[in-house]
């Protein structure tokens, strides 16, 4: 069963097309990866999704409720936890839960426990009564995935949720995210630039890119397009002509003394390609990683586009007057 759906969603800013005509459907209880580049309208879609921004044209349905018809109801069923910060800073760390807790109407004693339990998870139980103010960038961050949870949502919007955070704190997020998803059926959509992160906690990823999905699948099938092993070798006259005939290399690329192989079981074959080259500086060798996906699909490195708060994010964020 579909959770989200979209039809021909769109987002346009005069001439500029932030998202084009996007048709996606996640599953209940699926962990969703939204992955590209700052800048290529990954925010913009959580945004529509989410109620925030209003679609130039298309139609979505969240958790069964039209987006454009029935927005209370979508927000009853969400929870989010935005790239820019978004707590009070006035508040301390626990009042912003508890404000949080009677929004949504979670009883008193439930609350209280999720309170406890959620800020034990973030590692903010002995700063829950210090204003946020107070916070540094990575505790506010974990404040606020503290508060998206809170109220057990059908849908969690994540967007670049561990932005700032030290490798235990998202340990224990994921940790705590993974065993909802699983215990109580809650679906996640995250957007994210993180290779890693998408690879190792996504059902499907859809890679995007100038606010089109270029390709969607799960992380490992879309590793498999890739194909074989890459190595990099540093050198500065590579005999490329010799390396070329060898049956086991189906790709060359040379750049800057750097040759890049796609090699069929490359732990096998590497002797013969150093027999071949000549001398070389370094070697890498590894496996495709969702990164060397995105390369294929659109030619480019998903981390040359823009900083964080890339330009259709920024178009977005200016015309919602935020």
């Amino acid at each position: 069963m579909s959770i989200i759906r979209t039809v021909n969603l769109s987002k346009r800013y005069d001439k500029l097309v932030a998202i084009d005509s996007l048709n996606l459907e996640i599953k209940e209880g699926e962990v969703f990866g939204l992955l590209g580049p700052n800048g290529a309208g990954k925010t913009t879609v959580i945004h529509m999704l989410a109620t925030l921004l209003k679609p130039s044209s298309g139609s979505s349905f969240v958790n069964g409720f039209d987006v454009r018809k029935q927005s209370g109801d979508v927000r009853r069923s969400i929870g989010i936890v935005f790239q820019e910060p978004s707590s009070d800073d006035i508040l301390t760390g626990y009042e912003n839960l508890r404000l949080h807790a009677m929004m949504y109407g979670v009883p008193g004693d439930l609350a209280k426990k999720r309170m406890d339990e959620l800020l034990d998870i973030v590692d903010l139980t002995d700063r829950k009564d210090d204003l946020v103010k107070k916070y540094s960038g990575g505790m506010r961050r974990r404040l606020e995935l503290a508060r998206g949870l809170l109220h057990r949502p059908k849908i969690l919007f994540l967007d670049e949720p561990t932005l700032g955070l030290d490798p235990q704190s998202r340990e224990h997020i994921w940790r705590y995210i993974t065993k909802m998803v699983k215990e109580e059926n809650i679906t996640v959509i995250l957007t994210t630039h993180y290779m890693e992160e998408a690879d190792m906690l996504c059902d499907r990823v859809g890679i995007i890119d100038r606010g089109k999905i270029v390709v969607l699948d799960s992380p490992s099938k879309l590793k498999k397009v890739v194909g074989g092993d890459l190595v990099r070798l540093r050198i500065s006259k590579p005999n490329l002509k010799k390396v070329r005939k060898l049956d086991f290399v189906k790709n060359v690329n040379f750049d800057d003394s750097m040759v890049t192989l796609k090699v069929m079981d490359a732990n096998i074959h590497l002797q013969e390609i150093l027999n071949v080259i000549g001398l070389v500086e370094s070697i890498e060798m590894r496996s495709p990683t969702l990164n060397d996906v995105f390369l294929h699909y659109t030619g480019r490195q998903i981390r040359e586009e823009a900083p964080e708060g890339g330009f259709y994010e920024r178009v977005a964020t200016h015309r919602a007057g935020r």
